[in-house]
């Protein structure tokens, strides 16, 4: 995201900032920004739905390549618009602009919550009895792993720069891919093998399985920036073809992979499954310590930018001001991991409440409001917005329900 993507001003980024990042480093970065986050629990997913929901899968893949573009006819109407929050300003004025703010920031800040999450149970499942003494203080289980996941972080927190982020993007994506092939090593060379049949369909966790399904293509909060921080935005288009490619089908892989080595035995993610004494999971484990690594920071640095936007002139642009914030909120993220029970349920919460909005509502209300004026002709179009608009509203109302009450019982 733009360094000015949540500050409550219309501010353009300067020219550094906005012509920093070539073609290949802006794949990088829209690939990064939707691959990594629902790999672990996608085979879950497809496990809670069985194989005829991934005719879902398919249909949220290209809804939110859809409203992904939506979001860029939406910055072309108006060379002033450089963010998300313009666009939601240039669409319904400051309030609209401070609602997707607080939805924006709130989904960024769990996500980053879930990483840690995710870190911590992977560890703890390699080394159950690991603990550090500290005189009388004993640290160990879950929480211990959060903390040495967070100090692994610490340094992706001291990059401000966009363009210096896609460096360490293109190993997050390339650790994805790692993780797919030792997934499906252990499958075939340590006699797990593929031989579940699965399910055709469960109905009474279908809502579960397409908020999951939801959460893997969570990234259209970063679209307006990466689409900034181009060089030549006229190929922003096939930046996210590759993208929304690249990321559907490791996805698709991980979870038949997944689905076929354990069937509904699949744990919340994948990684849980595997036999630790195998080389290949041990590759996928430790692989996966660099997908906080390479994603935290990127996806955090919005909402950091949001509070260095409420300082005055003075402090606003001090580099040790920035690493304080930063700092700061690797801080209460550690702290919310160390309480919040289940990976999978923050998750599902995730898809079906933040995702829903920032992925399907907001580019379909942004683009009818803003377009409304400049186009005519378009009742295709419109009834396709408007399709993508009912399913988001009813698929986030049934997967908050659920992944609630799951939470509370």
């Amino acid at each position: 995201m733009a360094n000015n993507e949540l500050r409550i001003p219309l501010q353009t980024p300067t020219t550094e900032t906005i012509e920093s990042s070539t073609f290949l480093k802006a794949c990088f970065n829209g690939t990064n920004a939707f691959l990594g986050m629902g790999l672990m629990t996608v085979p879950y997913a497809l496990s809670s739905g069985g194989w005829l929901s991934l005719i879902l899968f398919f249909l949220i893949a290209f809804m939110t390549f859809f409203t992904a573009i939506l979001l860029k006819q939406c910055m072309d109407t108006d060379p002033s618009i450089r963010s998300y929050l313009d666009i939601a300003e240039q669409a319904f004025g400051k309030k609209g602009r401070i609602i997707v703010l607080i939805i924006m920031n709130i989904e960024l800040y769990l996500v980053d919550i879930g990483f840690l999450m995710l870190e911590a149970d992977n560890l703890h499942k390699l080394f159950p009895e690991f603990i550090i003494k500290l005189g009388d203080l004993i640290v160990n289980g879950r929480q211990l792993f959060v903390l040495i996941t967070a100090l692994i972080i610490f340094p992706s927190m001291l990059l401000i720069d966009l363009s210096l982020l896609s460096y360490v993007s293109a190993t997050g994506v390339f650790s994805c891919l790692i993780i797919l092939i030792s997934v499906f090593c252990v499958g075939l060379f340590n006699g797990v093998g593929f031989h579940e049949k699965g399910r055709l369909m469960n109905v009474k966790s279908l809502p579960t399985a397409v908020s999951l399904y939801m959460v893997c293509f969570a990234g259209h909060s970063m679209i307006p920036s990466i689409y900034t921080s181009m060089r030549n935005t006229y190929q922003f288009g096939k930046v996210l073809l590759f993208s929304f490619i690249l990321t559907t089908l490791t996805y698709l892989a991980t979870a038949m992979v997944g689905y076929l080595m354990y069937g509904d035995s699949m744990e919340s993610q994948i990684t849980l499954n595997l036999p630790t004494n195998k080389v290949c999971t041990k590759v996928a484990i430790y692989t996966t310590l660099l997908m906080p690594i390479t994603k935290y920071a990127l996806i955090l640095n919005p909402v950091a930018t949001a509070i260095e936007g409420g300082l005055s002139e003075k402090y606003k642009n001090k580099r040790s001001v920035q690493w304080m914030i930063r700092v700061g909120l690797l801080i209460s993220t550690v702290i919310m991991a160390c309480v919040f029970p289940y990976y999978e349920s923050l998750m599902a919460i995730v898809g079906s409440i933040f995702v829903v909005s920032t992925s399907f509502l907001l580019p379909c209300l942004c683009y009818l409001k803003i377009s409304s004026d400049l186009r005519c002709g378009w009742k295709f179009e419109q009834m396709g917005i408007v399709g993508i608009f009912v399913f988001g509203t009813l698929a986030g109302v049934l997967g908050t329900y659920l992944s609630v009450s799951d939470l509370v019982t």
